[in-house]
């Protein structure tokens, strides 16, 4: 399984904001961004900086999606 971030883009749609407005109010950097758009991990004090900005739930944030090689697995 790995971490998919698609629940905070989406959220970002839902709230009409760029993926910079999130930079500016969570104080995110660049990489941090550019990280969660290749679904690479970061922190866990990095997601509760971008709940607490956007002042919503893990949920809203996160999703866990398995492996294209597990899920052909269990098939």
């Amino acid at each position: 399984m790995h971490i998919s971030y698609k629940p905070l883009w989406h959220t970002l749609v839902e709230r009409n904001m760029r993926k910079e407005d999130l930079r500016l109010a969570a104080g995110l950097t660049t990489n941090m961004i550019a990280n969660m758009g290749k679904g690479k991990n970061i922190s866990m004090e990095t997601l509760v900086r971008i709940c607490e900005a956007l002042n919503c739930g893990i949920l809203d944030v996160i999703e866990l999606d398995q492996d294209e090689i597990a899920a052909e697995a269990t098939k």
